[in-house]
């Protein structure tokens, strides 16, 4: 092989001998040329004999830390690797769901008592309408009432707010 980078025929075997080391990898030229931009690096500061040989086992230990970066940062653990999304909601939106969450206090305060009960067991307690009708001693029906009540009340006083 001749050792003079500027022939096509060079870089071409030099090509195949990366992909051979790296087991076809496709990146074989990108692995090609870290490599020759480190021969050169190196040559700065020392003398190279064979530059073939270097380039290629250059080549291969790039791939291989290429490797075992991707293996130690798989991708479930790509989050220590790229910053996630805030998911947090914005400053406006948590200061409209406050005024919103005060709203629907103001709203559930203007409920008939039993009403809002029914209803907070049902939607904070997560009871079933029929414990909640043996509860008060009253129809399963009664209850369903009662919610549907609160629910459509609740609706009308929250609406464009």
């Amino acid at each position: 092989m001749a050792d003079e980078p500027t022939e096509r025929a060079y870089w071409s075997k030099l090509l195949r001998l990366v992909a051979r080391c790296t087991r076809g990898s496709s990146d074989a030229e990108d692995l090609l040329h870290s490599a020759y931009i480190r021969l050169e690096q190196y040559r700065a500061q020392h003398t190279v004999e064979n530059q073939s040989a270097f380039l290629v086992r250059t080549a291969a230990n790039i791939a291989i830390d290429i490797h075992r970066r991707e293996k130690l940062w798989a991708p479930g653990d790509i989050s220590r690797v790229v910053e996630r999304p805030d998911d947090a909601p914005l400053q406006d939106e948590v200061l409209e769901g406050r005024a919103r969450l005060v709203r629907v206090k103001e709203g559930l305060s203007r409920l008939t008592p039993r009403t809002r009960e029914v209803f907070l067991m049902h939607r904070l307690h997560g009871m079933k309408y029929r414990e909640i009708a043996v509860h008060f001693g009253i129809s399963q029906s009664a209850v369903e009432k009662h919610i549907a009540k609160a629910v459509l009340f609740l609706a009308e006083w929250t609406r464009d707010w």
